[in-house]
């Protein structure tokens, strides 16, 4: 059995693309059986079962090469949110900050969901959350702002209220991950946003502007119509 390379060793092009579609196949596999075998991963990869050990030693390191590339996603989607953000200027408006964290977000949590009930059996304990730690601090730096904006509610300190949210929008996950319901974000930024305390009919013009603003095609001169 080839060893799998080590974190200093540089995988070629060839390797790197076989490794994505081992992972793609994971994603794929594992979201639709829980149970299914490194065996099962490697012919829907359309690879020999050599291939998966040759770049995961076994499930939990195939499982963890997942988590890894989650966190990558979410940080790259933390990212365009602090870029939208701007650094000069009254602070922006809380609700509209948090619902377009959730908005970003939502399309990397829906694609990583299986890691939801995957980390119950396969990833260390703390593996999932600290993926969301970037987030977390976001979140909770927008709550502060929220509350002396009097925007959200200020019976829970920014940072568990932020856990909250987070236990929130992760119960929303596992169960568009076991079928019971379905989203493509704009439900979970709502409720987000109610759950923080803000109103409910602000919550839900809030989002749907932001949506709307993030539509293709989107004039950024006509009404309704978001530059940023």
């Amino acid at each position: 059995m080839t060893s799998p390379p080590t974190a200093h060793e540089p995988l070629s092009r060839t390797a790197r693309a076989t490794r994505t579609r081992i992972l793609e196949a994971a994603l794929r596999e594992l979201g639709r059986d829980a149970d299914s075998s490194l065996g099962d991963i490697a012919e829907a990869a359309g690879v020999a079962r050599r291939t998966v050990y040759a770049h995961f030693a076994g499930r939990a390191a195939l499982v963890g090469g997942l988590a890894a590339e989650a966190g990558e996603a979410i940080r790259g989607a933390i990212a365009v949110v602090d870029a939208s953000t701007p650094r000069r200027g009254p602070a922006p408006d809380a609700a509209s900050a948090l619902a377009r964290v959730v908005l970003t977000l939502w399309p990397v949590g829906d694609r990583y969901r299986t890691l939801i009930g995957l980390a119950r059996q396969d990833l260390e304990a703390n593996r999932v959350s600290g993926l969301l730690t970037p987030v977390r601090d976001t979140v909770a730096g927008i709550l502060a702002r929220g509350q002396r904006q009097g925007v959200f509610h200020t019976g829970v300190p920014p940072g568990p209220l932020s856990r909250g949210l987070e236990a929130h929008i992760l119960a929303l996950l596992d169960s568009v991950n076991s079928g019971t319901w379905a989203d493509d974000g704009t439900g979970a930024a709502t409720t987000t946003l109610i759950a923080a305390g803000a109103d409910r009919d602000v919550a839900a013009s809030t989002v749907h502007h932001l949506r709307d603003a993030n539509q293709p095609g989107c004039d950024a001169n006509q009404p309704g119509c978001d530059a940023r």
